[in-house]
């Protein structure tokens, strides 16, 4: 059974390693998220400001002097504000901002920089908080929360992992526990034969799954589907292998060839639906 196990480890590693040739520019795009505390009963603006001078549609006034807001537009002294403010780290104000008064959350959603510092504008007061550091994506949608505090900003990443484990440690339960019940609708209820089905969901779905967390952390949910799609044929090919050598094999009667193969199709089929379905009922979960 050991060797089983480890073959079965080792192919589906190979497999979900071949390189798939994706477009770069297509679907969502990465974000930044930044939530705001300690600001209360004041309008204010913030922006992010970016280590080159352009990112995707977005740029910084430069010489030519042409601005993305004409005069006519109601925050056009706004930008104006922020395209006066120099950066003691060389910084770029690349023209996009929001008003956070309402919200207290700013969200960058298209080509947002790579690195980047927070920049808030209070026109009350016509002042500036700035952070003290330089911060970076790390992951396809990044979030931060900002404790705005004695005209400084204290960030800190604030993705939440603790949600994304619980979530995936549910999705392994609930597949593993679909296909297993397919496999008794199946007729396959030797308990040899249930214990292999386990085992092989069990890493299959492990592997699965940590690679669609991944994925979805770095590349987004469009990505996500993509994979997920590519890897549940990936799945059904190497279980409909291992289940045509191995459920005959812990059977005392005698298995028709198809019977493993379908059951291997039907099963992933079904979590393949589940998975799907839990993204459209409860995004949270993936």
């Amino acid at each position: 059974m050991k060797k089983i196990v480890l073959l079965l480890l080792c192919s589906f590693i190979v497999i979900i390693m071949l390189p798939i040739t994706v477009s770069a520019d297509m679907g969502p795009k990465p974000s930044v998220v930044v939530d705001f505390k300690g600001v209360n009963g004041e309008s204010y603006y913030a922006t992010l400001l970016s280590s080159v001078e352009s990112t995707g549609p977005f740029s910084s006034i430069g010489s030519n002097g042409e601005s993305m807001l004409s005069k006519d537009d109601e925050d056009y002294d706004v930008l104006l504000k922020f395209a006066t403010y120099k950066d003691i780290d060389g910084y770029y104000f690349l023209q996009y901002f929001e008003e956070c008064t309402e919200t207290h959350q700013f969200s960058w959603t298209y080509y947002p920089p790579q690195r980047f510092k927070i920049l808030l504008y209070f026109p009350q007061t016509d002042q500036f908080v700035v952070s003290d550091n330089i911060y970076e994506r790390y992951a396809f949608s990044s979030y931060y929360t900002a404790e705005v505090s004695n005209a400084s900003l204290i960030v800190e990443e604030s993705y939440d992992y603790t949600n994304e484990t619980l979530s995936l440690i549910a999705r392994i339960i609930l597949t593993i526990a679909l296909e297993i019940g397919v496999a008794l609708l199946f007729g396959f209820h030797e308990k040899r034969q249930l214990r292999f089905i386990f085992i092989v969901n069990l890493i299959t779905q492990i592997a699965l799954n940590f690679a669609l967390n991944f994925i979805h952390y770095q590349l987004g949910s469009l990505m996500l589907f993509i994979f997920y799609f590519l890897m549940e044929i990936v799945i059904f090919m190497v279980e409909a292998i291992f289940y045509t050598i191995f459920l005959k094999k812990y059977s005392p009667k005698k298995v028709p060839g198809w019977k493993p193969v379908f059951y291997a199709l039907i099963a992933n089929a079904f979590s393949f639906a589940l998975g799907i379905g839990l993204f459209a009922i409860i995004p949270g979960m993936f």
